[in-house]
Formats: C-alpha cells, structure tokens, sequence
C-alpha cells in the first residue's frame, strides 16, 4: 500500500514526485515505458516560455511565469542545462499591431518582467536574419532554452534519491475504488494506495473518465519539427515565434542549449494517442512558415525530423486538483504548452494538494541537489589528463559527433534510473544525437549496454518493448 502513485513519468509527473519527495510519504510513479521523458516530454520545442500567451487568470498563466521564475535556480540545484536567452514575436504588418499589442497587455497582467515593443531597426539588430519586412516585435527577455530530457531525468534521479520507487514497464489498464483508496491494474500486477496522481499526458482523459462522471476529452495535437547541424545553430539568438493562433504559438526558430537550430511545430489534431510520425505535408508546411518570420533558414542542414504530441484539452487550461466525486484522485492533466516552462509550479501546486490533504511532514534529511553526467568538455586540460588517467574511459570518444566518452555512457548507464536502452543513453550523454544520428555510435554504445547490464547485443533495443536493434542471430554467438 503506497501512501501517493503518480501516473506517469514526463516532465510533470517526475516534478510532483520531486516535490512530493520533500515530505514523509511513501510514493511511487508507474510509467508505462522503459524510463522516464518517453512521451511528451521528449518531443517539444524546449522553450522556456516567459508567459504572455496564456489569458489572465488562467491556472496556465500563473503556473507559467511562476515555472519560469523557478527554472533557473532548479538547474542549478539539478544541473541541467538552462539559458535566458529571450524571445521575440514577430509582427509583419501594421494592422497586426493590435495582436501584438495585446500580447504585451496580457504579458504585463500576468506578471511579466521587462516586456518591450521594438520597432523594425530595433529587431533587426537585434536579429539580422529576420525578414526584411518586419514590422514590429514583442520583446520577452526572460524567456528561454532547456534541455527537455535533461530536465525530466534530473527531476526524476532527484526524486529516487530522496525515496520514491519507479515502476517501468508498468502500463496501468484499469483504475477501482477501494475502502483504503485505489488500486491500479496494470500488466505488471495490482498497486494499491491512498491517492493518485494523474499525469498521463495524452492518456490522462482515459484515467479521469474511469473515475469521475465528469468527463474530459484530451486531443493528441500533432507537432512536426527539424533540427538542424550545429553549422546553423548560430541563424538566429533568442527564441523567433510569429503571432499566435487559436493552434498556438505557431511554428518558430529556435537556438537549442546544445548550439543547434530547431524549426517547429506544426498543429495537426489526430486521433491516434501514439501518432509521432512524421508527414510529408507537414514538414513542408513547418518549412514555408518558419521562413516568413526568418530569412536565409539553412534548411539542407537539416540532420532529423522528428514529432511530438501535446495533450490538448478542450478548454485548453491545464487540470490540477482532486476530483470532488472521486476523492483521493488527483488530475495534473491537460498539461500542454506552456507545460514544460511550468513543469516546476506544476510539481509543487500537486505537492501542496497532497500535504493538505494528508498532512505531511517535511523531511529533515531531502537532497535539494543533483550532480548531472560529468562533461570532460568543462575541464581544464591538465583537469581532463588526470581524469583519463584516473578512469581511462573517458579518454575513449565513442560518439565522434558530440564527442561523448565511453565514461559518459558508463555513467548514464549506472546512475540512479540508469539508461537501458540506446534512446536511454542517447538522452542522457548525446551520444548519437549529432550529425551522423548514431550511424557511427551506436554499435559500441550497444555493446557498452551489453556488458554493463550482462546481456546479449540481440537483448538491447532502441527504446524499450520490441524494438529490437539485432534479429535473426543467435545470441550465444554476439
């Protein structure tokens, strides 16, 4: 009997067990994927959003300048990669002033710092390599860039160290009441436990309506994008969005913290909760509008295209709260753009709900802090020499693109929550991220995960379940 399981291993699951790991409670976060940040979290354009999109008032607008206050000092405390590099929206035309004049309204109403309203010269340069026929641009300096996995990972490594138990593989398939609380069914057995927490994503509907008669209905809205070499990263410096829609914040142009250029997304509203393929159409369609807003986009120095999907509700407003015709059920659903940005708010908003309602102790002994993977690049070369001295593995470069060590993927592997598959070390190291997109790598990563975890090549898979990398060979001779 836990005292709180979470369902769900993204970005907002892992910050409400770590939040929820401050205090005295026996928790659990079942995730029905081999690791954590499988789903929407891994898949998304990494923004730090500074927060005048959402309407006022919303539970999204102040859980977004509120997320956006607390990241940079949580990756410190996690180490993570994080940068405020600002955002602009861009303006084409003078009678779309009145668009962006109501962002900047909004933005100021729901508490954000330092909005301004450049005019054409002052975009420009600014950002050289925005179109020529820029108008007008509003100006958010306290947006910016996160590594989305890195994030994820640090949130849920933190919170296994301070006590909570993840559950991979474990897809839960029915929810009952119980005299003491709930319990889920799931392929792996039956949990039982006072409460839950809902953060299924795009599946999160499916678990409110098992409990509640109050229904909701969650949309997987389709998101395409390119990610281009690190040749491009330097096109633009902040964050370039166009005027929003009643889609979003439309396709943009992006920095990552890692030096590439992203291009993304598109809104496409599908049926297929697992429908991260990619289209044509799509692609083409995120291309021809990314270039009104910036010129010159480089876009042969594409080196993947991936998608995502967001978890769109029909009110569009995230869901955070017990349920009041199914006690003990907590909702964090819904939980779409500006989710990332407001990951940290949304994990302390769950925490507070639960220790109202179970009155629950602060520990006197949580662990604020977490050491990332050592990246040699940060040491001084007499730093680095001792190091390969010391544990000669990290003089091995296994991804030649990224430059990541046999040692990195070592430790990606033995941490807390250690990677176990080749997307697991990938989002943990980079290692296979770069250029080549794992051509070169990932047969020695492969047989790194072999050794270390004491299995045959023919065992390790790419993301877990079935996939797979080596078939049609007998193991006893790999």
């Amino acid at each position: 009997m836990y005292d709180v399981i979470i369902i769900g291993g993204g970005v907002a699951g892992a910050a409400s067990a770590r939040e929820l790991s401050r205090y005295k409670v026996n928790a659990c976060v079942l995730e029905k994927e081999e690791d954590v940040c499988c789903g929407t979290s891994k898949a998304n354009s990494a923004i730090v959003h500074a927060g005048y999109d959402a309407q006022t008032g919303s539970l999204m607008a102040k859980l977004n300048v509120r997320g956006n206050e607390m990241m940079e000092q949580l990756s410190k405390d996690l180490d993570f990669p994080f940068k405020r590099t600002g955002s602009l929206v861009i303006c084409l035309n003078e009678e779309d002033m009145p668009g962006l004049q109501a962002l900047y309204d909004r933005g100021v109403a729901n508490g954000v710092k330092d909005l301004q309203i450049l005019n054409r010269e002052q975009v420009l340069e600014m950002e050289p390599n925005i179109v020529d026929n820029v108008y007008a641009a509003l100006y958010a300096p306290t947006a910016g860039i996160v590594c989305p996995f890195n994030l994820n990972i640090a949130l849920a490594e933190n919170a296994y160290e301070n006590g909570v138990d993840f559950k991979f593989n474990t897809e839960v398939q029915n929810i009952r009441k119980t005299e003491e609380g709930w319990a889920l069914e799931t392929n792996q057995g039956v949990y039982e436990t006072k409460y839950v927490v809902n953060a299924a994503g795009v599946y999160a509907d499916k678990f409110h309506n098992m409990v509640s008669e109050k229904k909701i209905h969650i949309t997987p809205r389709r998101g395409d994008y390119c990610l281009l070499d690190k040749t491009a990263g330097n096109h633009v410096s902040r964050t370039i969005f166009a005027l929003p829609t009643k889609y979003g914040k439309g396709v943009l142009v992006t920095p990552t913290v890692h030096g590439n250029l992203l291009v993304g997304p598109t809104a496409i509203d599908i049926d297929d909760k697992e429908g991260t393929s990619t289209t044509r159409e799509g692609l083409d369609e995120l291309i021809t509008k990314a270039g009104q807003n910036v010129k010159n986009l480089p876009m042969r120095q594409v080196i993947t295209s991936f998608a995502g999907l967001r978890a769109h509700e029909d009110g569009h407003e995230f869901l955070i709260g017990e349920l009041e015709d199914a006690k003990g059920f907590v909702d964090c659903a819904g939980i779409e753009s500006p989710g990332l940005t407001s990951c940290p708010a949304i994990g302390e908003m769950v925490a507070d709900i639960l220790k109202e309602k179970m009155g629950l102790e602060e520990k006197e002994n949580f662990i604020a802090t977490r050491k990332g993977i050592l990246d040699p690049d940060t040491l001084t070369k007499e730093e680095r020499a001792e190091l390969i001295q010391k544990e000669p593995a990290y003089g091995n470069i296994i991804c030649r693109c990224e430059m990541i060590t046999e040692g990195e993927i070592i430790d990606a592997i033995r941490r807390p929550l250690g990677a176990k598959s080749l997307d697991g070390v990938k989002r943990r190291t980079r290692a296979g991220m770069g250029r080549c997109q794992s051509g070169f790598c990932s047969p020695r990563t492969m047989e790194i995960l072999a050794r270390e975890w004491g299995v045959s090549m023919s065992d390790i898979t790419k993301t877990g379940g079935e996939s797979r990398l080596v078939v049609g060979t007998n193991k006893d001779t790999l």
